[in-house]
């Protein structure tokens, strides 16, 4: 209970801090890492924190292409909050805003504040996932 409050409470933080134009010094993932076709996958050196097993950093996936099909609900680039537990080798999404503009500008389109709340997703070989691991704890 109390990991789940803290995590909670860690993003709503996040959520606040950064809510609004994103303004940050945004740098891509190496290429072996960026696993989607369409997409480039970007981390905030600056905002990664925390102790132990559990880093938070937070993340710009830029798209290539308009997302969201016809719907009302297009956009082309997400930013997203995620949890990191260096000792699982795991990641989690706390928050996710995707936004109309490229590179976390422009009108927010949606905003999925818990997005994968309790979701842990493993670290797999050559993944996005493997480049924000090794981002976080890799200088552990």
């Amino acid at each position: 209970m109390f990991m789940y409050r803290t995590r909670c409470c860690l993003a709503i933080i996040f959520q606040i801090l950064f809510d609004g134009p994103v303004y940050a010094e945004w740098v891509a993932l190496d290429d072996h890492f960026q696993s989607h076709p369409l997409q480039t996958v970007y981390i905030d050196p600056d905002t990664i924190h925390g102790e132990g097993h559990g880093v938070l950093l937070s993340v710009l996936i830029d798209w290539k292409a308009m997302q969201g099909g016809r719907t009302p609900t297009r956009f082309y680039s997400t930013t997203l909050t995620k949890l990191v537990d260096c000792a699982e080798r795991r990641v989690q999404t706390l928050t996710s805003t995707d936004r109309y503009g490229h590179m976390g500008t422009g009108e927010v389109i949606s905003d999925g504040s818990h997005a994968s709340e309790g979701y842990w997703r493993a670290v797999e070989p050559g993944t996005s996932n493997e480049g924000l691991w090794n981002a976080a704890c890799g200088k552990k």
